[in-house]
């Protein structure tokens, strides 16, 4: 076999387009602890990538015998990548996914750990399970959590920068809980309850992150976790070294909602009224721009996942399944960017939005599914 062939096997084995989902998964845990991304979320991005990508090698070769019959064209049944290449690459992927984790810290690392180990029991033994699905977004949510306490680190508390980050990863869970379900029908079709089910849980995603007003989640003196406006919080005690002012933080890290921060994601801070100043002026707040951005997302977010899923509810056949999957795997992006948004971060939401035209131009190269 040719280079070029082998190289696109190996893209068809570990599913490449979908990588592009990954990244958003850290960056709105970031934005859901009020903390700037840092090179610590860059190491909980690489940590996600290599397990992302172990799972869907160790994937396809635990289903080689079952897509030789039901999709005997991908890599392992079609005889293009031998099963022990196929698990090697996942064993060192995962071991590189864990060392890039621990470089952010013993509590990132035992995030990944727990990620890795979802991930491995999916793959060898819940799949075919009823405990399959929840499985599958118990492993998208600790992904997000991995962000939000790599990017915490060592400075601030990482349990309740990720109890910050919680209600977000239910809603990514949410999202891959239903998409699961709908996948587990892609090779034989022929139920409509799934896809159904998974637009249901689509209009409520939606209106969870395009609604409701923009909240800078923060860790205040009080140990007071915002929730980013999901109408959730937590009382406890402050963490050592953390500020015992709700909007003061340290310039390296400050949170959204101190001036520093809001000047970071929001431009400049509005004026306000002082002795010397005077009463200040009436402007547009930035909450307008951060409110039409998040529902311009959400309102994307719906019109990746939603079309799909209403023509497989329509007509439950293979192909149309699979397109409803595919197109549910992209709709990670701009949900992850919404949930960015929602938690006052248009910065790291825009950055992650912009994932999404690479994901659909290499989805028409190699399937996500």
């Amino acid at each position: 076999m040719s280079a070029v062939a082998t190289r696109r096997a190996w893209a068809e084995l570990l599913r490449l387009p979908a990588l592009f989902t990954v990244p958003g998964d850290a960056l709105a845990g970031a934005a859901a602890t009020g903390l700037r991304p840092n090179h610590r979320t860059l190491l909980a991005i690489g940590s996600s990538l290599c397990l992302y990508e172990a799972g869907m090698a160790l994937n396809d070769w635990a289903d080689r015998a079952e897509d030789a019959v039901e999709r005997p064209e991908r890599p392992l049944p079609s005889g293009r990548i031998a099963p022990p290449a196929a698990l090697t690459a996942a064993t060192a992927l995962t071991a590189a996914g864990l060392a890039l984790a621990s470089r952010a810290g013993r509590p990132s690392l035992a995030v990944a750990g727990a990620l890795a180990g979802t991930v491995w029991a999916y793959d060898l033994a819940l799949k075919h399970t009823p405990a399959g699905p929840a499985a599958m977004a118990t492993a998208r949510g600790l992904d997000l959590l991995l962000g939000a306490t790599a990017t915490a680190g060592p400075d601030h508390d990482p349990r309740s920068r990720a109890t910050a980050a919680a209600p977000s990863a239910a809603a990514l869970a949410a999202h891959t809980l239903a998409v699961t379900v709908v996948s587990r029908r892609e090779a034989q079709g022929g139920s409509s309850t799934a896809p159904l089910a998974a637009l249901a849980t689509t209009a409520a995603l939606t209106r969870l992150v395009g609604a409701g007003t923009t909240r800078r989640p923060s860790v205040g003196g009080d140990g007071d976790v915002d929730d980013g406006g999901f109408g959730w919080r937590r009382r406890g005690r402050s963490a050592p070294g953390e500020s015992a002012s709700r909007g003061s933080a340290s310039r390296g890290s400050a949170p959204r909602g101190s001036a520093s921060g809001l000047a970071h994601e929001s431009g400049p801070a509005l004026r306000t009224a002082t002795p010397e100043s005077g009463p200040a002026p009436r402007t547009a707040t930035p909450d307008t721009a951060h409110r039409a951005l998040r529902g311009a997302l959400a309102l994307a977010y719906a019109g990746t996942a939603a079309r799909p899923l209403f023509h497989a509810a329509l007509n439950p056949s293979p192909p149309l399944t699979q397109r409803a999957v595919g197109g549910g795997i992209r709709a990670m992006i701009p949900l992850q960017a919404a949930l960015a948004a929602r938690t006052g971060a248009p910065v790291t939401a825009l950055l992650t939005a912009a994932l999404a035209p690479a994901a659909r131009r290499f989805a028409r190269k190699v399937s996500v599914t």
